[in-house]
């Protein structure tokens, strides 16, 4: 059963934090966020992407970005920028994406409970960038940014969220760049604690949605605090790392489209046959084409937009792995036709998040950087739910989670 608890929140004071918050450090790059950033020495952008700090070029690994980024974090602390609460609280952070508002509890979760397995992943990690966020932890001694959790469906916690909910919150701004709207409330009442940690108790699994680096990241920092203390007791903080928790049912998977730089070899005739082997091809002219359903692609190529459905004899049904369009896409379409084994990999190809939208799709391939487009149905979260809980892990580049989590709103100490 899933362990949480209260912590005592680093948050910036109410008439700052339009100032300090910014997107996740892995969304954009070093010079997008040294732009973002501008003149505001408030931007959280010197503690996540503290090159910016550093001439431009400056590798955001480099030994001094790390150490630059503990000294800004103790910088925001000392100025007031960021104040941590007397208290330990759970906090409801909640955003509004073209109308629709889904509410995420802010808990302390369990490390143990990542290395054990209660909290389920459906994605690989790569040892390098868990290392990289582990050098950011254990740095700072402490969580600057939430990973993103979903958790089955709760009647309590839903009332107990309307009720927060239907009060002012502590922030709320509408976020540059994407729009969208973000609020923040915080639960400091005993009694409102008591019921979510015990709520959560009742839960036997937790899912990361979106944050899989930062997860192990966290929870093998932990470890190794664990080992190093002598006097280790359990209830430590660094035992338990920053998650924002949404009920599975109100998250928004977006689709996640490939775009190739190639034919391998093929000309755009001769690509259209090859996919009429295992899939049903039907021309749908130069208006954008979305996909209407699963098993479903929507391809651009040569300036038009054609339906491919997959043959029943390209996916099993009781496989979690193979009935999925990621799987079906890659083992038919990237794979057997165009030649790319890894999409991890192979500079061939590229990923495009649904937000973007189609039009995105159609102006690379439009200016000559990719020859064709491909475009997924989305991923549903029982399919990542069921995959996790079967044990397997989910092809790459798979989901695509709108809207992005906000850094910023509070931290987590680990000490």
């Amino acid at each position: 059963m899933a362990i949480v608890k209260p912590f005592r929140g680093v948050r910036p004071p109410r008439e700052l934090v339009e100032k300090i918050e910014s997107r996740p450090y892995d969304v954009l790059n070093s010079e997008e966020a040294r732009q973002e950033a501008g003149d505001n020495e408030m931007s959280l952008y010197h503690i996540i992407k503290p090159e910016i700090d550093f001439p431009e070029g400056t590798s955001e690994y480099d030994p001094r970005v790390y150490e630059k980024a503990k000294e800004n974090f103790k910088k925001f602390q000392d100025k007031g920028w960021l104040k941590q609460d007397d208290k330990e609280n759970y906090y409801i952070y909640a955003q509004t994406m073209n109308g629709k508002t889904q509410y995420g509890l802010v808990v302390g979760a369990y490390s143990g409970d990542y290395m054990t397995g209660v909290i389920k992943k459906h994605e690989l990690t790569r040892r390098d960038k868990e290392e990289d966020r582990m050098k950011h932890v254990r740095i700072n001694d402490a969580n600057i940014e939430p990973v993103f959790f979903a958790y089955p469906d709760n009647p309590i916690l839903n009332k107990l969220i309307a009720r927060y909910a239907g009060t002012e919150p502590e922030y709320d701004f509408i976020a540059p760049i994407d729009g969208f709207r973000h609020q923040f409330w915080i639960v400091s009442d005993e009694e409102d604690i008591k019921t979510i940690t015990e709520q959560f108790a009742k839960m036997p699994n937790l899912y990361i949605a979106d944050g899989h680096h930062r997860s192990a990241a966290a929870a093998l920092v932990g470890a190794e605090k664990q080992k190093q203390n002598p006097n280790h007791r359990g209830d430590e903080e660094y035992n338990y790392f920053m998650a924002v928790c949404f009920p599975a049912s109100q998250l928004t998977i977006l689709d996640y489209n490939r775009v190739v730089r190639d034919l391998n070899g093929h000309t755009p005739a001769t690509l259209i046959d090859a996919l009429k082997v295992h899939f049903f091809v039907e021309r749908k002219g130069k208006k954008e084409y979305r996909p209407q359903q699963l098993h479903e692609f929507s391809l651009y190529l040569d300036g038009v937009w054609y339906s491919l459905k997959a043959m029943n004899d390209t996916y099993n049904d009781n496989d979690p792995i193979g009935v999925l369009d990621v799987s079906i896409s890659s083992k038919y379409i990237l794979d057997e036709i165009l030649g790319i084994k890894d999409l991890r990999s192979d500079k061939r190809i590229d990923f495009v998040g649904g937000l973007r939208g189609l039009g995105e799709l159609k102006r690379r391939v439009d200016s000559g950087e990719m020859k064709l487009a491909l475009a997924l149905y989305p991923v549903s979260m029982k399919q990542i739910m069921d995959i996790a809980d079967s044990g397997n892990i989910m092809p790459p580049k798979a989901t695509w989670f709108e809207p992005k989590l906000r850094s910023g709103l509070v931290i987590h100490k680990l000490s």
